[in-house]
């Protein structure tokens, strides 16, 4: 009986956020230099791997937003097929620009708004600060917005005008 509490305590923290979201980051810094390493090597399945998946939107974000309030009338699959296609899209274009560029990161900021939605928060309009192969400082918009949860950061999507 006390194996089977234990298992469903276990369950229970993870389906209600307990446990950190798989291939998240201690800092937003660390975050953004996977990102960069990842977008250097052109690696889409790493990329994807830190960015929220659908089963992560399904579970730990959806449930928060004002998007999933009845009186909205918007289905979970719809609102991620918008995102999930918008940040594919972007991801393309920034491979495309960026793929096998090497960028060392001096620092990350949000110009957008940081809005919190129970118990997580998401920064918007990602910027890092990088020096590229010739020393040279640049800003640039690899992501869009960084989902934050527990203390742990993880991708929200690619979508950089958002």
């Amino acid at each position: 009986m006390r194996r089977l509490l234990t298992v469903l305590a276990a369950v229970l923290l993870s389906s209600c956020g307990g446990a950190p979201l798989p291939n998240s980051h201690d800092s937003a810094e660390n975050l953004a230099r996977a990102v960069l390493d990842a977008v250097e090597r052109r690696d889409l399945d790493t990329l994807n791997a830190l960015a929220v998946n659908r089963a992560e939107f399904t579970d730990h974000v959806w449930p928060e937003l004002p998007a999933a309030r009845p009186e909205r009338n918007l289905s979970v699959g719809f609102v991620w097929g918008d995102l999930s296609q918008k940040s594919n899209i972007t991801l393309k274009q920034t491979l495309s620009a960026h793929g096998g560029k090497r960028y060392e990161l001096e620092s990350i900021r949000f110009l957008g708004e940081t809005t919190a939605y129970g118990n997580y928060v998401v920064h918007r309009e990602s910027e890092v600060t990088v020096r590229d192969e010739e020393g040279k400082e640049r800003q640039l918009r690899i992501f869009g917005s960084v989902l934050e949860k527990g203390g742990r950061y993880k991708v929200f999507s690619y979508v950089i005008n958002d």
